[in-house]
């Protein structure tokens, strides 16, 4: 949810190229405090010293089968953590035995989040000395149909901490729904069955739901950022505020409709769930071999096909992970390179809510007229009325994300436009101011694309 660093608002119109040149070229970005990686880290100590905490409590209960199942969960997304910030730094590769250790014993966010917070302060001790190894980032605008470039010149020192940060996004995200949501799931089943609310047991979920919650809203921010990555494109308070709202009410409704399923069929549901996962984790894989397509090659450098298959069963079991608890936000394409197909895709979207609010119905049905009495001491008509509600509540914060507050609606009615408009002044005075033109008087906002 934090930019590293950021585009300034306006271009610097002393620094602009001549029109042949096509290029403009802006200020150099300005680095900000990386809050996310703090964030994502506080949430991944968290919750790991609440289940570490709930595991010896089951311990000293002689809860073996809790045990085993909470401790399951807290390895498996620990130890997937720990191998994706390996891989998005490169460290097999290089000689750095502390961050390898750190990453053994499962505190290698901590490790990477002290890095980061290193190279910030050395930074922000250096601001406005020009660093000695710098690139160029470059965004297209449009301009009566031709391609204008915007480009930046961006530090060494700031692309490594953008790395950092983009590393904690595809940590956050296998920590949400590889992690938090089993185990939030689990947690609130236990609570249930057993009629005991224990405060650590509380910690636990609260940690678990708020990263699923900043997971889920970090998948919709990733989407937009993939999907137009050519364009800058910000959002604002109000709509991240309407993505948490909407994410928070359709993942706990979700969740609530699972437990109380599994809790009324127990074993029975088992075989329904698992089909389920099998299902969304299978279909990128039969659209991928119908198509006809060939395995995408340079998903990352000196990658075999061993390698490459790795990768793509690891996106894929993500990707499951979290279209089994709310939207992805995008659709996985196997045959791509960029492994994410940059349509918008409102059918995808479309089936996917009308099958989960067929199968929240279904099973708040089983809840409603199987459901043993003794689980709950309120009326279940009352409980599945409330879910499906909110589940519904949820869709229309949806509906109103991407009606009135989506980015696309601004990025080309106010972002662009008069971005494009101010670079277009600025080129046509460029020219009169060469060719002794007459003052220009005309709307040039009619003639942008």
């Amino acid at each position: 949810m934090d930019r590293v660093y950021e585009i300034p608002d306006e271009p610097n119109m002393e620094q602009a190229s001549s029109v042949e040149e096509d290029v403009i070229r802006g200020a150099s970005p300005r680095f900000t405090f990386p809050f996310g990686i703090l964030f994502s880290t506080f949430l991944y100590c968290g919750e790991a010293a609440s289940a570490l905490y709930m595991i010896r409590i089951y311990q000293k209960n002689n809860e073996t089968f809790w045990m085993t199942y909470t401790f399951s969960f807290f390895m498996f997304s620990s130890i997937m953590v720990q191998l994706t910030l390996i891989f998005v730094h490169r460290d097999l590769a290089k000689d750095k035995p502390l961050s390898l250790f750190m990453h053994l014993i499962l505190l290698g966010p901590v490790i990477r989040c002290l890095e980061a917070m290193i190279k910030y302060l050395t930074l922000w001790k250096k601001e406005g000395q020009e660093e000695p190894y710098v690139s160029l980032t470059r965004k297209k605008m449009l301009i009566d149909g031709e391609e204008v470039l915007i480009e930046w010149e961006v530090g060494h020192s700031i692309r490594t901490l953008a790395m950092h940060r983009n590393a904690y996004k595809r940590v956050s995200q296998i920590q949400a729904f590889l992690g938090s949501v089993p185990q939030l799931t689990y947690q609130l089943y236990v609570t249930l069955i057993s009629a005991e609310v224990l405060l650590s047991r509380v910690v636990l979920m609260v940690f678990s739901l708020i990263s699923v919650t900043y997971g889920a809203t970090l998948c919709n921010m990733l989407a937009i950022q993939i999907k137009y990555d050519d364009y800058k494109i910000r959002l604002g308070p109000l709509e991240v505020l309407c993505i948490t709202i909407w994410r928070t009410l359709e993942i706990t409704s979700r969740l609530m409709i699972l437990v109380l399923f599994s809790a009324t069929l127990k074993l029975k549901a088992v075989p329904f769930l698992i089909l389920n996962f099998l299902i969304i984790l299978f279909e990128p894989w039969v659209k991928f071999w119908r198509s006809g397509a060939q395995m995408p090659d340079n998903i990352e450098k000196n990658f075999s096909r061993v390698g490459t298959l790795v990768v793509l069963i690891s996106v894929t079991i993500l990707y499951a992970g979290i279209n089994f608890s709310c939207w992805s936000a995008l659709q996985l394409r196997l045959s791509d390179r960029d492994l994410v197909d940059k349509g918008q895709n409102w059918g995808h979207m479309g089936l996917h809510y009308s099958v989960r609010l067929v199968e929240n119905v279904i099973m708040v049905l089983v809840f409603k007229f199987f459901g043993v009495k003794i689980l709950l001491n309120y009326c279940h008509s009352f409980i599945a009325l409330q879910l499906i509600i909110v589940y519904l509540i949820s869709i229309v914060f949806m509906l109103l994300f991407f009606q009135y507050l989506h980015p696309l609606r601004s990025l080309f009615t106010h972002n662009v436009v008069d971005y494009l408009h101010c670079v277009c002044c600025h080129q046509h005075h460029q020219r009169r101011a060469e060719n002794s033109e007459p003052p220009f008087e005309a709307d040039t906002r009619q003639n942008i694309v």
